[in-house]
């Protein structure tokens, strides 16, 4: 049984060359017609002979014999070539309607995704789209993964010497790892900041787990995972953006509190559909406009205490993170840079 979302065939015509002229039935009958009026001129001229009329009036006589042995002949290849331009219209009339309806078939098909497979450009477009959103979904993914899996799965930490009574310090009460890890260094805060590229960038890991045990950081790589897994609901996603980067300075300035004109190059994402879907998205969705406010008052704390000992060039590969990415597109769509 024929599957029903085979397209149509195409209609057989369509991208055939129009077939060079050829005699028809028309011209025939033309043509016989013509015979036929010239043989019965000749017999009423030559045969029957009518009588000749006054000399004066010979011209005048002559002209007449002539319009009547050849204007016949005329009208009937007249009506002939009329009735052969008719039927040519005809004919294209109908290669014409064949045509439409293919078209038609073609986009009824295209609108519904049954010809991807008998495009390869769009097809080629798509896998580009594809492999270039799966790298930050397997990051992400990935990063998920870390995050929930149960304590019995994670990596035992390394055994450490027991500490004797004598070194032992008193800890106080409520204290967690979290606050007795070392302080993050701000190289694996950046790299943190942009995710692993891929499943077997160990050292994007490596960085991510080293942000995990610092408690502001976690909540700003909390806070960007959420934001950048509902973007890419919209199939809008940090690596296709290529934002014009704004200078230290600017930043600084937004450190300090400045708002508005002042550091508007901050906003520096030029891609009119994804700022309109992110817009569109933000009006329309609670859930996604609370991550997205959630997540720009994360970033703007952390980078207030990040930019006071960050040199400029830190302050420049922070910018072309994926999370930093983000906070453009979504700042600007806030109307921060307004």
């Amino acid at each position: 049984m024929a599957n029903k979302n085979d397209s149509t065939p195409t209609p057989l015509g369509i991208y055939d060359r129009p077939s060079a002229p050829k005699v028809t039935a028309i011209e025939w009958v033309a043509v016989g017609l013509s015979v036929l009026w010239l043989a019965g001129t000749a017999v009423f001229f030559v045969v029957l002979k009518p009588a000749a009329g006054p000399e004066q009036g010979a011209g005048m006589r002559l002209l007449m014999t002539m319009l009547a042995i050849f204007m016949p002949v005329a009208m009937i290849w007249v009506a002939a070539t009329a009735a052969r331009a008719s039927k040519v219209m005809r004919e294209e009339s109908q290669r014409l309607q064949t045509a439409i309806d293919a078209i038609r078939q073609a986009y009824i098909a295209q609108s519904q995704g049954r010809d991807l497979g008998t495009e390869p450009s769009v097809a080629r477009k798509l896998d580009e789209i594809a492999a270039t959103a799966k790298k930050t979904e397997t990051a992400l993914a990935t990063f998920t993964s870390i995050r929930s899996a149960p304590a019995a799965m994670r990596p035992a930490p390394a055994p450490t010497a027991a500490p004797t009574a004598d070194d032992q310090a008193p800890l106080p009460l409520g204290t967690t790892s979290e606050d007795m890890a070392p302080p993050l260094d701000r190289s694996d805060f950046i790299r943190a900041l942009n995710f692993p590229e891929t499943a077997e960038d160990e050292e994007g890991f490596a960085a991510l787990r080293k942000a995990l045990r610092d408690r502001q950081a976690k909540e700003l790589i909390q806070a960007s995972q959420d934001i950048l897994t509902l973007l890419s609901q919209d199939g809008i996603y940090m690596d296709d953006l290529r934002p014009d980067l704004a200078r230290p300075e600017i930043w600084r300035r937004f450190a300090t509190g400045e708002r508005g004109r002042a550091i508007a190059a901050l906003g520096g994402i030029r891609d009119r559909s994804s700022l309109a879907l992110t817009a569109g998205r933000m009006k329309q969705d609670p859930i996604f406009r609370d991550a997205a406010h959630h997540f720009l008052r994360k970033f703007d704390h952390m980078f207030i205490a990040f930019e006071q000992a960050a040199s400029d060039s830190e302050i420049q590969d922070l910018a072309g993170t994926r999370t930093a990415r983000a906070f453009m597109l979504l700042g600007r769509v806030a109307g921060m840079f307004d």
